[in-house]
């Protein structure tokens, strides 16, 4: 009898401590992940943290993301006139565009359009040459971006153009 007590006994230890996890399986650790974007030949750094594995390695290389866009951004067109040819050898393109910041934090970034230019579409920031360039936007506020600026056709004649979507991208 005294045997059977001693074989179940050890049988019943066997089963909990090979069933029961150790203590290294359930190690879990936070590491910080170097991350880098691109907007029109900027880069910007960023980081991330998130939960792994104890012996998940360390990055050592920062991470190519998408740029980060506010999405909850609203605009509304203002104006936006492009004359094709002002008589001048130039074309014009004038817009103003209200940027709406719905969130209860302020953004720092830049305005990129999306334009269609006679078929063709691309994406460009127009903050530079604007008089009212919107790099940042307080909270709950908006900015209205404005631009007027004659381009020579030297280049060739652009017959129309037309804005195709607004988007922010953030740059802090």
């Amino acid at each position: 009898m005294k045997n059977i007590y001693k074989y179940t006994l050890l049988i019943i230890t066997l089963i909990t401590t090979s069933a029961c996890p150790s203590d290294e399986d359930d190690c879990i650790k936070t590491i910080t992940i170097p991350q880098y974007y691109v907007v029109f030949g900027q880069s910007y750094s960023t980081e991330t943290t998130q939960q792994v594995p104890c012996d998940y390695p360390e990055p050592t290389t920062p991470e190519l993301i998408e740029p980060p866009a506010v999405e909850n951004l609203t605009y509304e067109v203002l104006e936006f006139n492009f004359t094709p040819d002002t008589g001048n050898n130039t074309s014009r393109l004038q817009f103003q565009i209200k940027l709406n910041n719905p969130n209860e934090f302020s953004i720092k970034g830049i305005v990129v359009l999306t334009l269609n230019s006679d078929g063709l579409e691309y994406s460009g920031n127009f903050s530079k040459d604007a008089t009212s360039s919107c790099y940042e936007i307080s909270a709950n506020s908006n900015c209205i971006l404005t631009y007027d600026k004659e381009s020579s056709l030297d280049l060739g004649l652009v017959n129309s153009l037309q804005l195709v979507n607004v988007e922010y991208y953030l740059t802090n």
